[in-house]
């Protein structure tokens, strides 16, 4: 059994992945504000003479805050990075593509995707290469003295998700002639409301391109 174009399997592991995504990325982001603000607290209520206080707050070493939060803001892109190709949310300057017929579109915008697959599968399999030769190394971080080959395989695991994100999509255009479209002005639960309710004569933007026939793919 197929569900749009992909088995019922297939979807199921999709959506699990989806998901995994999203919590990642949330989870490093309120992690690190977390850190961060704690680590601020205590820098600032170091400062003060608190009897006892003071002396206490001192003994508590938080040097290595600032260092897991750059390796947790590292993770956060890269994946942020493929849900972004998956969400359509990256902008791109599309002015000329979209003044093309609907097949002459179809044509660079599955060039353009399958050329940041190949991109980011180029950047997966060296960082790979990297993180392999590292990780038969002594190598720790200065402060946290975790092993490098940690925060470096957020290299390979994004590049390489990235790459399934472009092909996706790719896959997906080719079949339906639509891309994933963001809406910054989207809040679940609220009724979504028309361009033309806001704005009478609102212009399409050209920061993406535009969807094209079904079979112009083909």
């Amino acid at each position: 059994m197929t569900d749009g174009g992909l088995s019922l399997e297939g979807a199921g592991l999709n959506k699990v992945l989806n998901h995994l995504e999203e919590w990642l990325i949330a989870f490093m982001m309120a992690a690190a504000t977390l850190v961060i603000f704690i680590s601020v607290a205590h820098r600032y209520a170091s400062g003060i003479p608190w009897p006892a206080l003071q002396d206490w707050l001192l003994t508590i070493n938080l040097s290595w805050a600032q260092e897991l939060c750059i390796y947790m803001f590292i993770w956060m892109a890269k994946f942020g990075a493929a849900y972004g190709v998956r969400t359509g949310i990256h902008v791109g300057v599309d002015v000329l593509i979209n003044q093309l017929n609907d097949r002459m579109r179809a044509r660079f915008i599955i060039f353009g995707l399958l050329a940041g697959a190949l991109f980011t599968g180029i950047i997966g399999t060296l960082g790979a290469k990297f993180v392999w030769e590292i990780w038969h190394t002594d190598q720790v971080s200065p402060d946290m003295e975790l092993p490098m080959w940690i925060p470096f395989l957020a290299i390979p695991s994004g590049s390489y998700l990235m790459c399934f994100r472009f092909l996706q999509v790719s896959w997906s255009f080719w079949k339906t002639g639509e891309l994933p479209h963001h809406d910054h002005g989207y809040v679940e639960g609220v009724e979504p409301v028309k361009d033309e309710d806001i704005v009478p004569y609102a212009l399409k933007d050209n920061l993406h391109p535009r969807d094209v026939e079904p079979g112009s793919t083909k």
